[in-house]
């Protein structure tokens, strides 16, 4: 791995982690970190009353690098792990708890964008 991609690796790392302590403060209970399954990666799976959120998490220089940040098939990949998910937590379906896909950007170090209901996934 380059030195760049290390570095941007570990960029996102940080930005996953301000943005979990970041959806704690607002009332969000985190689930899951970097959920991983052989279709694809979530960032982070929060709870927040009644609701699942698949959050998707990206780290961008400014404003001006956050453009179309989540691609079609980025959304397929979070899409298919989230079924995923909930294939192992059956309760949250039986319960019938909502779902929502966010997308939050961090920009430069401390900005935070919260997109709510991103993109649908169903």
């Amino acid at each position: 791995m380059s030195n760049g991609r290390q570095a941007a690796e570990r960029a996102g790392r940080r930005a996953e982690i301000w943005v979990a302590a970041y959806l704690r403060l607002t009332g969000y209970r985190i689930l899951a970190q970097r959920y991983r399954t052989r279709s694809g990666e979530i960032d982070l799976v929060a709870r927040r009353r009644r609701r699942i959120v698949f959050v998707e998490v990206k780290q961008r220089a400014n404003a001006d690098h956050a453009v179309d940040p989540v691609t079609a098939r980025s959304e397929e990949r979070i899409i298919r792990a989230a079924e995923i998910f909930l294939s192992r937590h059956p309760a949250y379906v039986e319960q019938g708890y909502g779902l929502r896909y966010d997308l939050v950007t961090v920009l430069g170090r401390w900005r935070i964008r919260h997109q709510k209901d991103a993109f649908r996934g169903w």
